[in-house]
């Protein structure tokens, strides 16, 4: 059974300044590919990254390329939420031939990460931000150390909490699992992700 890990981040008003500064820049090419979701009718996250990664890059240069692709992941993600669940009401098979709904993410929205942008060994957790690597020391109990040695991390995750903190959310997989981490069974009936919005003008 997949578990999850959650560990809130004890940041100085640096480090949190620098977190925000990512999830907004984050946010920004998420709604920079959104509109090509919506006219190609396309979320495949492979095929988006071929149609949209080098104009992305040029777009955003400041965002390292690892972090333009864990955009990428998020958008499929979500599009894979809100345009193929079966509670969702932008379900495809309601829309019918109309258009597509824009999917708007608000500069709040969850951050990905992925091995390439962030470590933890011996306790030492190492982020990836806009201005360079941030670290934290993180209290882990044994059996959480041991998860990331023994268990496959499929998704790493930042985001804000009611409190205005940041915490990390690590998600392993069983051994049965696939690379790629399903969507299809975290939404509620009706339920549409609080960090984005759905123009149906657009």
């Amino acid at each position: 059974m997949n578990s999850v890990l959650r560990i809130p981040l004890n940041s100085s008003p640096e480090q949190f300044a620098s977190l925000r500064e990512l999830q907004q820049a984050f946010a920004q090419v998420c709604n920079a590919l959104a509109p090509l979701v919506q006219q190609t009718r396309c979320w495949h996250r492979v095929t988006l990254h071929h149609l949209a990664y080098k104009q992305l890059r040029e777009q955003f240069p400041a965002m390292g390329s690892q972090m333009v692709c864990n955009a990428i992941y998020s958008v499929s993600r979500t599009s894979r939420l809100v345009y193929q669940h079966p509670a969702s009401p932008f379900n495809l098979s309601r829309l019918g031939d109309k258009p597509l709904p824009l999917l708007r993410f608000a500069d709040t929205c969850p951050v990905y990460f992925d091995r390439h942008t962030l470590s933890v060994k011996n306790g030492q957790l190492s982020m990836y931000t806009l201005e360079g690597r941030i670290r934290f020391h993180l209290a882990l109990q044994p059996e959480d150390e041991a998860s990331f040695h023994e268990k496959k991390l499929g998704e790493i995750v930042l985001s804000q909490t009611a409190t205005d903190r940041f915490e990390l959310s690590f998600l392993f997989l069983t051994a049965s699992e696939g690379n790629e981490v399903s969507a299809d069974k975290e939404l509620d009936p009706g339920e549409i992700p609080e960090y984005v919005m759905i123009d149906e003008a657009a």
